[in-house]
């Protein structure tokens, strides 16, 4: 595989290059992952292979993440392959849970130790078929320039479709609403009337440090489980590990931990120490201009609402293939489309591998998908002229 370090584009600067053998979309977590091992798996071929990145720096969707975002797993357990992440890069060495500037840091220093090759910033704007052939290349739009690619993998992550649910009048409503992937402080909120809507992790960091400022409640479809004080997330991932295999298996499976508990980190648990985590909230049923209607016909005025209600697969770019269905998924076998089998897909979730939409859970998929692609160029190893 020929290898040239990352490379960010001027304004209206075009791709230097019309063809690649293999074009990754995303340049967070999944693809610099994917990146990894594709490079160990083409590293005797002659293979070419971009990383299209829309954003204009490292770190993927974490570079949407709130100030004071923290991980709820150790720096070991947050981690890409071939390289733990180091709890001294934002110089926080004594912090059990990584912050978000570490993973941003992480995340740069990880395309820079290996030479990815991730273009930035450049936006794909569609993916199609040339002439409708099935054994060409695909054909990769984007806003600068398009590429033709033998193979695509698809790594976008789900942190460019963030999710707010259809309650009954909430676009007449007349106070701030803010989904948790544009939430940076609480400081706007001081002094406030605010409700912050999701019973998992970002919803629970979020709701810690809001309370601090404002009045604050918890709206939740079921009342959160909050893990033991010393229950991090090695210990959640263990346990989801050995559900998903017993699953797998037809054994019992149980249930001591999940993955959408909530970890205790030390602003959580600081909050749930001064029981600010206490005012829990049953679903909206509407909203009105001023507020909000309870299930039970009460009324009550407020003056926002933070949306921690998570993401859904960000996909669009995928719609000129017709692979997208009703669910926003792509029906695929392991990580590779059904339908399209140039596409491949890592890094949404559960459908596209175990744990696939974390840090520490993604290589698996990446590895196995990389030994697919590299498989599947050798099938046909005359390669498109540069």
């Amino acid at each position: 595989m020929t290898t040239e370090p990352t490379r960010t584009l001027a304004d209206g600067e075009p791709l230097p290059f019309a063809t690649r053998d293999v074009v990754v979309v995303g340049g967070g977590q999944a693809a610099l992952a994917v990146g990894y091992h594709l490079a160990r798996e083409l590293r005797k071929t002659d293979a070419t292979v971009a990383l299209l990145d829309r954003q204009p720096g490292p770190g993927g969707a974490w570079r949407g993440g709130w100030d004071s975002l923290r991980l709820f797993s150790p720096a070991e357990w947050s981690s890409l392959p071939g390289y733990l992440l180091p709890r001294h890069l934002a110089g926080r060495e004594a912090a059990e849970y990584p912050h978000r500037d570490d993973v941003l840091d992480y995340l740069a220093a990880y395309e820079e130790r290996y030479e990815l090759p991730v273009w930035r910033p450049v936006r794909v704007t569609g993916v199609r078929r040339v002439d409708g052939d099935p054994a060409g290349p695909l054909w990769v739009e984007t806003d600068r320039g398009a590429v033709a690619a033998r193979a695509v993998v698809a790594a976008t992550g789900t942190a460019g479709q963030p999710f707010v649910p259809e309650v009954p009048g909430r676009g007449a409503f007349g106070g701030v609403q803010v989904h948790s992937s544009a939430y940076r402080l609480p400081d706007p909120f001081t002094g406030c009337r605010v409700l912050v809507v999701g019973g998992g992790n970002s919803g629970a960091q979020v709701l810690a440090e809001v309370s601090a400022v404002a009045d604050a409640s918890w709206v939740v479809e079921r009342e959160p489980r909050l893990l033991p004080a010393d229950v991090n997330g090695r210990v959640l991932f263990d346990a989801a590990t050995a559900r998903y295999h017993a699953l797998q298996n037809g054994e019992d499976a149980g249930r001591p931990y999940g993955l959408g508990d909530i970890v205790q980190v030390p602003p959580v648990r600081a909050a749930r120490e001064a029981g600010r985590l206490d005012d829990l909230r049953s679903p909206i049923a509407r909203f009105t201009a001023d507020g909000v209607v309870w299930t039970d016909g009460s009324e009550e005025a407020i003056d926002a609402v933070v949306w921690c209600t998570g993401f859904r697969p960000a996909l669009g770019f995928l719609d000129g293939l017709g692979v997208v269905g009703s669910d926003g998924r792509v029906a695929v076998g392991g990580t590779r489309s059904v339908a399209e089998p140039r596409l491949w897909l890592v890094g949404y979730g559960s459908w596209t591998g175990f744990a696939s939409a974390t840090l520490v859970g993604v290589g698996r998929s990446a590895r196995a998908t990389a030994r697919k692609v590299a498989a599947a160029l050798a099938e046909t190893p005359a390669p498109i002229s540069s």
